[in-house]
């Protein structure tokens, strides 16, 4: 299931730096995004590490949004894409110490987040 879909805007300033927005556009689990355009509370983590398995009880499998720029400037280039994130499931690592019967590695987490990108979308100003 889907834990969150957002829009990552990138643009360059007048000085020619590069700056990034991430804005979540959708939450799953009937959660609200915040004043600083994020998912209120994770989504949470069915993950039983011990075993490398997960249920798929958290999340939605299917979200839908409309999201406009709230800090759109006509006259500045900008990118822009969409990025759609999966509720935790247990890492390979995870998956291997389970099946081999071996301790997870030291320093890897034993869940993640799949994710999904879209092609940018390319914003240029008229002359």
């Amino acid at each position: 299931n889907l834990d969150r879909v957002q829009i990552v805007k990138g643009w360059l300033d007048a000085d020619g730096e590069l700056h990034e927005q991430v804005y979540d556009v959708v939450c799953s689990d009937d959660r609200t995004i915040n004043d600083e355009h994020r998912c209120d509370k994770p989504v949470g983590n069915t993950v039983d590490v011990e075993k490398a398995t997960y249920t798929n009880s958290i999340g939605d499998a299917l979200v839908l949004a409309y999201w406009k720029d709230p800090a759109f400037d006509p006259k500045q280039r900008a990118f822009y894409y969409v990025r759609a994130l999966e509720i935790p499931t247990p890492r390979w690592t995870t998956y291997d110490a389970a099946f081999f019967g071996v301790a997870l590695p030291e320093g890897v987490p034993p869940t993640h987040q799949e994710r999904a990108y879209t092609s940018p979308i390319w914003y240029t100003p008229e002359k």
